[in-house]
């Protein structure tokens, strides 16, 4: 089965291969396909120190991850920590968060011959998998060659379980060359256990995104907005046009109010802001914005920048998750909640099961296109509410915080 999954693997990749190399900028293109053929430089390792190689997807996982590396350098500071990416967006977060203690790569094609140039490079002493990033052929060959590889902060969405309930002769061969799973909650330690994970190596570890801290204060450009503050964080195509129109209803109230939109993906921008144009809104784009600059009042700030989101809902008095207007499972309300702000969600939030405990303590709310301005107009004329739901959200954040500390008490066996 490994045979024919590399076949197909190498025939996809013989066809995506061209468009992958030319959408990089130039700059990136030779780093790119070297690391990706598993062609770089690693340093040798002394009798002293060991090196985990920690795989992150993108950019959620890279920040889910931030708290695990620093936790893991402080506790073996001989370590050498090596971490890698799939996308560009990934590279860029993990080098700003952790580059000055990890090396930060692009991850091997899943085809044996790289993966052993890549392996042959770091000889890793442990493999760490962030969430769900199950590639076969990088499993099987550390697992022959006596490299545990750990699954930490695992999540299995409703739509990836579909997906791998079909392949569960396949996924379970390669869930048994895997050593342990720590899962966020019951619902994911079900569900790798149903594809075949063998339950004495099942954990339920907590979230590490309860443990993933933005800067202590918010960034300096926010201190330029003047009246009250709406962020829609991580937004998708379509949503946009959605919380815009809703926005344009709430300033008959509320002519002060401010909306920031933080597009999911970058590439995106351009295509925001010109929404927004042409709704013939007042607005700012973030990467405009220097020092502290003259306040501004009822306008859309338009967040083109990559990892400051996080820290920029520290600035705000109601939080929008994005992708859950549409069927994609929402976006990390984690992250407000640790600002403690009121929280609105969509109906589409399955990628964040504890999300019905926010529902029911009173820490968020759930809207939909119908009913998001109303929600948005009761929540910011009632601003005992908007402190109570906030004070309720920090509250459930510290209660979930230590997945960390109790993933790391795991792998500590492996080191």
């Amino acid at each position: 089965m490994y045979l024919i999954y590399s076949i197909l693997y190498f025939l996809a990749l013989l066809f995506l291969f061209p468009f992958e190399y030319l959408k990089r900028p130039k700059e990136l293109r030779k780093r790119w396909i070297r690391e990706r053929f598993g062609f770089f430089h690693a340093s040798p390792i002394t009798h002293h120190s060991s090196r985990i190689w920690i795989h992150a997807v993108s950019v959620g996982e890279v920040i889910a991850s931030v708290p695990l590396v620093k936790k893991i350098k402080d506790r073996y500071p001989s370590a050498e920590i090596v971490v890698s990416t799939v996308t560009d967006t990934g590279q860029k977060v993990a080098n700003e968060r952790m580059g000055d203690i990890a090396r930060i790569i692009y991850v091997p094609f899943d085809l044996p011959f790289m993966i052993r140039n890549t392996v042959k490079n770091i000889r890793p002493s442990l493999f760490i998998i962030m969430e769900t990033e199950l590639w076969p052929n990088i499993i099987r060959i550390l697992s022959r060659l006596g490299v545990p590889v750990l699954l930490m902060n695992g999540r299995i969405s409703e739509k990836s379980f579909s997906g791998y309930k079909k392949l569960r002769f396949f996924i379970k061969d390669v869930l048994k060359n895997m050593s342990l799973f720590c899962m966020q909650n019951e619902l994911y330690a079900n569900r790798i256990k149903a594809l075949g994970a063998e339950h004495d190596k099942v954990r339920i570890t907590g979230s590490f995104k309860f443990d993933t801290r933005p800067s202590s204060s918010a960034p300096e450009w926010t201190k330029i907005l003047q009246g009250p503050v709406i962020i829609a964080g991580s937004t998708h195509r379509t949503e946009e046009d959605l919380i815009i129109d809703a926005y344009i209803k709430l300033k008959t109230d509320f002519p002060e109010l401010n909306l920031i939109v933080a597009p999911r993906h970058p590439e995106r921008f351009k295509e925001v802001e010109e929404l927004v144009r042409k709704k013939r809104l007042e607005y700012v784009k973030r990467s405009d914005v220097t020092g502290h600059g003259s306040r501004v009042t009822g306008v859309v700030i338009l967040l083109d920048a990559i990892g400051e989101l996080a820290s920029a809902y520290g600035a705000c008095d109601v939080a929008i998750m994005g992708g859950s207007f549409i069927e994609h499972g929402g976006q990390n309300p984690l992250e407000p909640a640790y600002w403690g702000k009121a929280i609105v969600c969509g109906p589409h939030m399955e990628n964040f099961p504890f999300i019905d405990e926010f529902y029911k303590s009173g820490a968020a709310l759930k809207a939909d296109a119908d009913s998001l301005h109303k929600s948005l107009k009761e929540l910011l004329a009632d601003h005992e509410r908007m402190a109570s739901m906030g004070k309720k959200a920090r509250e459930l954040y510290k209660k979930n915080a230590g997945a960390v500390e109790k993933a790391m008490g795991e792998i500590e066996k492996f080191l």
